[in-house]
């Protein structure tokens, strides 16, 4: 299917002023690909990922755990702190007797606190399903029974480098030991019931396997990190969201009610019974996505969840596409962006469709969260943004350009209802610095000055050309006044031209720009009058003038060269105008003679009084033409 015209200039104007998106796309999006590779966005990117978890649906408290917190109270209670061993034992007894599948430790006892340390000792002895803690890195040794009976964790907890949760250690490897984590020992314990337990898939790779789930390290560039230490097997912790707003994700407790005998006891049988402190005063407390005050017990309690649910539940891991891919979507959503930045102009449509983009971008990747698919959003996003500023203010630059076009070749020939047309109608005018030639139908009038020759020998120079000035200024003014364009001064001739530069397609606006040509010439006629009895008043010589006016085919466009270009019309309607003003010069009594061609004569006959001189032919013209003289409007 063959382009019309107007749309191949259409697409030739789009492909020209498109040039600029070469640039502006690769530099966006290389700019921003460069910040992420270079760290800049980590903070951008963890803070998307934390909103969606606190986006996420709310979901069920995980029944297999039971958190026992010594909270500000329990040390009042107590009296002291670190607790006695002879507490300590009081309060695992208490728990033991509930029979959990699990007891975890979250206190560091690696020095006995008296009284009540031999208990402790054979306490420790005689529960095999009691896992205590140490800290790796820092290295807080364990209690040394539990650690001989390999009933210890790692306790160490991972921050980003703006201090909140986002990882979890799996296992630590101090020099040539093999530590599993805290939750870790567990979690391993609870499934050990289940009769599950850690199969190794991939040795070379680190991939793990425990029942339902599958377990990848994370390597230190995953998702938002970039070059993270990624020291020990670790991998990212996919928080447990609050069944409500203000509740606990687990069921918690403090040590005052388990040593008074307030806990029901299935909330501790067969469960998995973390302790550990609550107490601000302990500073045990760290940043996660939904709180800035979450104890560090709780986090364990996450991450030991997380194993749990994967295991039995399916309940997914978080997961990161390979580098390559996340390229790809990144800049699939830069085409995105370039697309909507460069089609809608208007600056409603541009927000609108900012907001758009971003929403669907924004909504794409958080369905994917929730399906346990962490895929960037924040590059993408910038990307958006900066293209939409970067072409906007491209755009802007190609306006001004355009309009400094416009200015520079129109400059004072037309009126500022013309000048808004023309800018309105740039993209399909103006093409690679110049006002496109086209052919249209338009009038155009030609004036002279009756005599000049003889004023300009009576004449001082200096007086003439401020007398001349004074006439072009009344006459080019006239000519705006009725939305003509001033195509030119020759002299003391005046050449202007009405249906130009915006193409004329109908019959009924040909036939306006004739009636307002006409209109014009008249009251050229009337303004003179005035000029006359002001110029006689004052001594300066008056003046008579001659107007032709015809309408036709004409080319108007841009002519000149590189340095210097004026906006004109040329064609034989222009001869035919100018030689209508010069007919028979000899024979004019009247201030001012109008005369018309056919064509014009068709379109204005009805509304003012004319006479026919004639059929003439024209100096240069082979043909006889028509001639028509137009005395005043009816």
């Amino acid at each position: 299917m063959k382009l019309n015209t107007s749309r191949r200039k259409k697409l030739k104007q789009l492909c020209w002023k498109g040039r600029g998106i070469a640039v502006i796309f690769p530099t966006v999006v290389v700019l921003v690909l460069v910040l992420r590779s270079l760290g800049q966005l980590q903070v951008l990117e963890w803070m998307a990922f934390d909103q969606f978890f606190r986006w996420r649906p709310p979901e069920l408290a995980d029944s297999r755990i039971l958190i026992v917190e010594i909270r500000e109270e329990d040390i009042k209670m107590l009296q002291r702190w670190p607790m006695s061993d002879q507490q300590l034992v009081e309060l695992l007894r208490t728990l033991k007797l509930h029979q959990p599948r699990a007891i975890g430790l979250d206190l560091y006892r690696d020095l006995p606190v008296p009284p009540g340390s031999e208990e402790l000792i054979d306490l420790f002895e005689s529960t095999p399903n009691l896992i205590g803690i140490e800290k790796v890195v820092g290295a807080v040794d364990p209690p040394p029974t539990l650690k001989k009976l390999d009933q210890v964790g790692a306790s160490d907890i991972i921050l980003d480098f703006d201090g909140r949760v986002r990882r979890a250690l799996f296992i630590a490897f101090d020099e040539d030991e093999v530590i599993f984590s805290f939750p870790l020992k567990l979690a391993l314990l609870y499934l050990e019931k289940e009769g599950i337990n850690i199969e190794e898939l991939d040795a070379e790779r680190g991939i793990l396997r425990l029942n339902r789930a599958i377990f990848r390290p994370f390597q230190g560039n995953e998702g938002g990190y970039v070059d993270a230490d990624a020291g020990g097997y670790q991998f990212l912790l996919n928080y447990r969201s609050p069944p409500c707003g203000g509740c606990r994700v687990f069921e918690t407790v403090s040590m005052g009610d388990v040593l008074a005998d307030r806990v029901p006891p299935e909330l501790i049988r067969d469960r998995i019974v973390l302790v550990g402190t609550a107490a601000y005063s302990l500073k045990d407390i760290f940043l996660t996505p939904y709180s800035n005050t979450t104890p560090g017990v709780e986090v364990h309690a996450q991450i030991a969840s997380q194993v749990l649910s994967a295991a039995l539940d399916g309940r997914r891991l978080i997961r990161v596409w390979p580098n390559a891919i996340e390229g790809i979507w990144i800049v699939l959503w830069s085409g995105v962006g370039v697309a909507t930045s460069w089609i809608f102009v208007r600056i409603h449509r541009k927000i609108l469709s900012l907001v758009l983009t971003n929403g669907s971008l924004s909504i794409a990747t958080y369905v994917a969260f929730l399906n346990g698919w962490w895929i960037p959003v924040v590059p993408p996003l910038l990307i958006l943004i900066g293209l939409e500023m970067a072409i906007t203010a491209y755009r802007a630059y190609i306006e001004r350009e355009d309009r400094q076009i416009v200015m520079n070749l129109l400059g004072q020939q037309v009126s500022p209802k013309i000048a808004n047309a023309v800018w309105d109608a740039r993209h399909q005018l103006i093409k690679e610095g110049h006002l496109i030639g086209q052919d249209m139908v338009a009038t155009v009038l030609f004036t002279d000055i009756k005599g000049f020759t003889r004023i300009t020998e009576r004449t001082d120079p200096k007086t003439l050309m401020s007398w001349l000035n004074e006439y072009m200024n009344v006459m080019s003014q006239i000519v705006l006044d009725h939305d003509g364009v001033v195509d030119k001064f020759i002299g003391d001739a005046v050449m202007a031209v009405f249906g130009i530069p915006i193409p004329r397609t109908t019959s009924e606006e040909i036939g306006l720009d004739a009636l307002a040509a006409v209109r014009c010439a008249l009251q050229m006629r009337m303004e003179l009058e005035t000029l006359n009895q002001q110029w006689d008043k004052k001594g300066l010589p008056t003046a008579a003038m001659r107007v032709g006016i015809a309408t036709g085919l004409v080319v108007a466009g841009s002519l000149g060269g590189l340095r210097r270009q004026n906006y004109t019309t040329i064609g034989d309607t222009v001869n035919i105008a100018a030689r209508l003003e010069s007919y028979d010069k000899s024979s004019q009594n009247e201030m001012c003679r109008i005369l018309i061609s056919e064509q014009t004569y068709q379109y204005i006959s009805p509304l003012f009084y004319t006479q026919l001189m004639g059929k003439v032919k024209l100096p240069g013209k082979e043909k006889t033409l028509a001639v028509y003289q137009v005395f005043a409007e009816i």
